[in-house]
């Protein structure tokens, strides 16, 4: 296949003219390949992320630029995280993406996004993070047929949706926790590790609002990164 002189390749049979970016996040790029490279390395091995504005110091490009490549990068996260499931012993939780911000508390709070954390075999081993539309039993039934493997073992508190699990299905225990410190300290669960804090925390501290269609991507992010804290 002869390279052109516009850098496409050329089908010699065909004539159908390609790069060697196309079909990927890097078609049409103006930016060079070591840029993005250089921006997925600080975007994956920071623990705790980077900011765009700190993302476009760091890589010596405008605030516009790093801004539109760290978010091509979050939905490249966000769709290499469909499709994987949960399996074995499930820890649920229910929780709320969103800065903190005046108005009503708790659960159906204003400008917060709903998610479920859940973590595999409670170490956590494995974590996964989805946005839901709330927290009814329609919802967290659609919910356990795309994320929860069939024979897992499910252990939630007692919020109501968490019923969808009371099938044939799944092992699932519900223990009442109480609110407070109660619901931290109960000993079937591990909350005081749990991934939902750590997303909480660090959104309160780092992320005062989060657009609505963005959401997923911050959860990709932070599951991305969790999920292969032990990768070389």
């Amino acid at each position: 296949m002869p390279r052109l002189s516009r850098g496409l390749y050329q089908c010699h049979r065909c004539y159908h003219q390609t790069s060697l970016t196309a079909g990927t996040i890097f078609h049409a790029t103006h930016l060079p390949l070591t840029i993005w490279f250089l921006a997925i390395y600080l975007l994956t091995q920071r623990k705790s992320g980077i900011s765009a504005l700190q993302l476009s110091r760091e890589l010596g490009v405008s605030y516009n630029t790093a801004w539109k490549l760290k978010h091509k990068l979050l939905q490249v996260m966000h769709e290499r995280n469909q499709g994987e499931r949960l399996s074995g012993r499930i820890e649920l939780d229910d929780a709320y993406l969103g800065g903190e911000r005046p108005g009503k508390r708790g659960r159906g709070a204003e400008h917060k996004f709903p998610f479920v954390a859940a973590d595999e075999e409670g170490h956590p081993l494995r974590v996964q993070l989805l946005r839901v539309s709330g927290f009814t039993l329609t919802e967290i039934r659609r919910y356990a047929h795309q994320a929860i493997a069939p024979g897992s073992h499910v252990i939630s508190d007692g919020l109501g949706c968490f019923r969808a699990f009371d099938t044939p299905l799944y092992v699932h225990d519900c223990h009442i926790t109480g609110g407070g410190r109660a619901s931290v300290e109960n000993p079937e669960f591990n909350w005081g590790q749990h991934p939902a804090g750590q997303r909480q925390e660090r959104d309160h501290r780092h992320l005062p609002c989060h657009p609505r269609a963005a959401c997923p991507c911050y959860l990709a992010e932070f599951e991305y990164r969790f999920n292969r804290r032990y990768d070389p």
